[in-house]
């Protein structure tokens, strides 16, 4: 396989995911860091024409979307810590809490985040109360399913925590996981306890002044 270089911006949840995914493995990689690096974006623009990130290019391969990078990683560069079990069903339940972390919490927290860069008459109070709705009805479920486990998916740090982590983290930013969560506000906190996703957090530290709802004084 060729030499890792991940275009990417330390403040981007979904670029922590890919970043947590790395680091949890060590895996050697360049930084095509999207806001300090003059080229990246250009350069990832003629890569990718949707000029989302993050996108991985390891030699004439170009991955996009960051479960996917996850998983190629864990197929081409696999470490101590798989991040998708071998066992089939096992796996399933992994992409699963995948997909509810990305879609139900990080769309609606993206969707909060988005309405506070709007202008006074552009904003969707409607839109944002649903995103709070859907939160909420998450959290709930959450808390529930986490009963009894130490990570999303069980005893094992897995690719669901690889998105719940920047998910989470956002997400009680702008609209707290009530107290009553216990098992949910425990599970983040264990989250932000792992060295890979607390290097992640440290590294886009500089850019908090500019979250557009404010960044809290914790974390």
């Amino acid at each position: 396989m060729g030499k890792l270089t991940l275009y990417s911006h330390p403040f981007s949840s979904y670029c922590q995911k890919s970043l947590i995914a790395l680091y949890e493995n060590g895996t050697p990689f360049t930084y095509r860091h999207i806001a300090e690096d003059a080229g990246a974006m250009a350069d990832l623009v003629h890569l990718w024409p949707f000029a989302k990130f993050p996108v991985l290019i390891d030699g004439d391969a170009r991955v996009a979307e960051s479960s996917i990078i996850v998983e190629y990683l864990d197929l081409h560069y696999p470490g101590s810590i798989r991040m998708v079990p071998a066992d089939p069903k096992a796996a399933l339940d992994v992409r699963m809490l995948d997909r509810i972390f990305d879609n139900y919490v990080m769309t609606p927290m993206t969707k909060i985040v988005g309405d506070a860069m709007r202008a006074d008459d552009a904003k969707d109070p409607a839109g944002i109360a649903d995103a709070r709705r859907l939160l909420d009805k998450s959290y709930a479920w959450l808390d529930t399913h986490l009963e009894g486990r130490l990570w999303a998916a069980g005893e094992q740090f897995t690719l669901a925590d690889c998105a719940a982590a920047p998910s989470l983290f956002y997400a009680d930013w702008v609209h707290p996981v009530d107290e009553s969560h216990a098992n949910l506000r425990a599970y983040r906190a264990r989250l932000l306890a792992r060295p890979s996703f607390a290097r992640a957090v440290d590294e886009a530290r500089p850019y908090r002044p500019f979250f557009p709802p404010g960044a809290p004084d914790r974390d």
